[in-house]
């Protein structure tokens, strides 16, 4: 099974570069998106079963990144990476505290995070037989 990708980005142009990106050098399918914190808070937890990866950039058309790691409550196999243009040390070290998995700068790590997706996806596992995330979730 592909691993599922959920991106939270509010730039039209990064999100479709990046969704094509990612699935065409990784194993995944990207299962959808949200440009503000608000619908992505709403729909990650409304779908909590149905992604592997969040994808989070800090700053948003509404609200921001920050918050939207600190609301979630990811199972031990999802994971939450910031994928941002502010990497300062302070930002790292909040959003590593608030939850995130991994943290990378847009313009010098997207090999880095193209390289922690591929071997998420690698290491990823279906659920067991007979059960279904959607399952899970009810």
């Amino acid at each position: 099974m592909q691993l599922r990708i959920y991106l939270v980005e509010d730039n039209p142009i990064i999100l479709k570069w990046l969704a094509e990106a990612l699935e065409e050098l990784t194993d995944t399918k990207v299962i959808g998106s949200s440009g503000t914190e608000g619908e992505a808070c709403r729909w990650l937890n409304a779908h909590r079963f149905s992604w592997d990866v969040a994808v989070v950039d800090l700053w948003l058309a509404q609200g921001n990144g920050l918050q939207v790691i600190k609301h979630l409550n990811p199972t031990d196999s999802q994971k939450i990476v910031v994928l941002t243009n502010y990497p300062t040390p302070q930002m790292r070290e909040l959003c590593m505290s608030a939850g995130a998995d991994a943290f990378f700068d847009k313009s010098t790590e997207l090999d880095e995070f193209t390289t922690y997706v591929f071997e998420e996806g690698a290491h990823h596992q279906d659920p067991p037989e007979g059960e279904s995330f959607s399952r899970l979730a009810n």
